[in-house]
């Protein structure tokens, strides 16, 4: 899309060209509504005046569509007041993915959604709160929000992390931001900001423009941008790539989480490696299971390099970050002419991996009707470009990946049976962090010697409390997160990270889990999580083995036997009832 606003000022652009509008001292309150097929436009908020949404050719976004209602809602400033009210819709209206009933007020960077209508509420001058550098906390929470709407509605937000240590040059780039825009402090000299709605190339320029201001005084800066859901669809992963493009220079582009020669000290990560070497050189599709963060990617790494086909490509694709035609065109490649701007005939990701293995995250996220495409490639190993009509035998070893319970999206219609049946040929469950305590500390350890390495300085050590800290929090983003955790500590810390350098989130009770045992106690610990794992995946399972056993990454009989060791029977057969 292009740039309706100049990035670093106030006033928009005409779309039809790039003459810019002279700006404007008096208080303004505007729309930015997005509509896939029609493109993007700038609505006024005139004060007193409605901005109606709807069917009806009366309404000021008129749209036709099944989803609008004839007259479905409105939008209201009176004065610095903004208000939109739904109008009895069928089908609601929503400000920040909330449902809202009655008058609500908004605020500017709020997002309306009627049917397929965004609608992105902007201010300046008068109507704009005063530019100010928001607080980590603040930052983080935008950050989140934007990184879901992005994924969800496939539309692209610029994240970048700049490093200043001249705060009037911070000020300066602050009250010149859009008013959907935000900064908010990081680490030490860091600051992170959103540029919701910008392309790459859109968002480089910004960020460059917005470094003049240090150019001018002399000021080092330096900068890293990443683009979601392009290079991620995660808060962790983007953080981990901006992070690395400041330390070394250069955009890192999906960047891996965690260490190439995994640091494995857990019983449970353990016997997830024991796996990988039972089935790496064997022709299965493997699926991996495990929550955001867990290490999915690098248990597919440690699976092609161990197998026959370690000397071919490996190739990754985020299911999640593509919408479905394009989705499509990754996978199966296309001819020149398939669509609007296919001046060439491209080869999809199944052709580049043949001979090698092919590796789908979050696959659970792709379209039910590229699932039935995909199936039949599974199964016929062919694939056909989009707009061709040849068909292209492929081998290539597909291992996928997800963080959703894929056995309920099935239950619920959203995942196809066979195709689950078809790509779960094994399946491993990786446990998350707050599972696996005792690899936390070495992990930790690992990230702050390799970031030291890079930065070539000496590797800090953790103090007690530290230690402490890092044990008990609960880890939710997993190891992706530890990572992003340490590298921020080194920011601030010298040669020594105490407690109080790492995030704020780690010191509140909420997030903590409980202490484990340093001695014989972390053996009953360890049992204990293992014997609520199981019972568990066999209540999700409506207590079939088999299907329990898969999903816990466990063969039946072995299954069978820690049920025997940890006094687990199998309810009664029919014949028993």
């Amino acid at each position: 899309m292009h740039d309706l606003y100049n990035p670093m000022g106030t006033e928009p652009q005409t779309q039809a060209g790039v003459t810019e509008m002279a700006v404007s001292t008096e208080p303004r309150a505007f729309l930015v509504i997005h509509i896939d097929e029609e493109g993007s436009r700038v609505v006024d908020l005139p004060d007193g005046v409605d901005v109606t949404f709807g069917r009806s050719r009366g309404a000021t976004i008129n749209l036709d569509h099944e989803k609008v209602s004839r007259m479905h809602a409105k939008v209201r400033r009176t004065g610095d007041l903004i208000e939109v009210e739904d109008l009895g819709s069928r089908n609601g209206t929503r400000v920040n993915g909330e449902k809202v009933e009655g008058k609500h007020r908004l605020a500017h960077g709020d997002e309306i959604s009627v049917g397929p209508i965004v609608a992105i509420v902007g201010a300046s001058s008068a109507l704009r709160r005063p530019a100010a550098v928001a607080d980590p906390a603040t930052g983080e929470q935008r950050l989140v929000a934007e990184v879901d709407r992005a994924v969800r509605y496939h539309r692209p937000v610029t994240v970048a992390m700049i490093r200043v240590a001249n705060d009037s040059v911070i000020d300066s780039i602050a009250a010149t931001l859009r008013p959907m825009d935000m900064i908010a402090e990081d680490a030490g000299d860091d600051y992170l900001v959103i540029l919701p709605e910008l392309s790459r190339s859109e968002g480089d320029a910004a960020i460059k423009r917005a470094l003049d201001f240090a150019r001018a005084t002399n000021t080092p800066a330096t900068s890293s941008t990443a683009l979601c859901p392009d290079d991620g669809t995660s808060v962790d992963v983007l953080m981990s790539q901006l992070r690395a493009g400041l330390r070394t220079g250069r955009v890192a582009r999906a960047e891996t989480a965690v260490p190439t020669n995994p640091v494995v000290h857990d019983p449970a990560m353990q016997r997830v490696y024991t796996l990988v070497e039972r089935i790496s050189d064997t022709p299965m599709t493997v699926l991996l299971l495990g929550e955001t963060g867990v290490g999915k990617e690098i248990v597919c790494e440690a699976i092609h390099r161990r197998s026959s086909r370690r000397d071919r490509p490996l190739i990754k694709l985020n299911c999640a970050a593509l919408p479905e035609t394009l989705l499509e065109s990754e996978l199966f490649g296309h001819e020149r002419g398939a669509f609007t701007g296919a001046d060439r005939r491209k080869v999809g990701f199944f052709e580049a991996a043949d001979g090698g293995t092919l590796f789908l995250d979050e696959i659970g996220d792709m379209p039910l009707a590229l699932q039935a495409k995909l199936l039949r490639v599974l199964e016929r190993k062919v694939i056909t470009r989009v707009g061709g009509t040849t068909e292209v035998a492929t081998d290539a070893r597909l291992i996928a990946a997800t963080h959703r319970d894929l056995d309920a999206d099935v239950r619920a219609g959203r995942f196809r049976q066979d195709l689950l049946f078809r790509i779960g040929g094994f399946t491993i469950a990786i446990p998350p962090l707050r599972d696996r305590p005792g690899e936390i500390v070495p992990l930790a350890e690992h990230f702050a010697r390799t970031t030291a390495a890079e930065q070539g300085r000496a590797t800090p050590t953790f103090t007690d409390d530290a230690r402490e800290a890092l044990t008990a929090y609960a880890w939710p983003g997993n190891v992706r997160e530890l990572r992003n955790a340490v590298e921020r500590a080194l920011v601030l810390s010298s040669d020594v990270i105490a407690a109080s350098d790492l995030p704020d989130r780690m010191h509140d009770a909420t997030h903590q889990v409980r202490p484990v045992a340093r001695s014989s106690d972390v053996r009953g610990h360890l049992a204990e999580v293992e014997r609520a794992a199981i019972v568990a995946a066999l209540e999700a399972d409506s207590n079939n083995q088999t299907r329990a056993a898969r999903r816990l990454g466990l063969s039946r009989r072995a299954l069978i036997y820690k049920m025997e060791k940890y006094g687990l029977k199998p309810p009664p057969s029919r014949a028993d009832g």
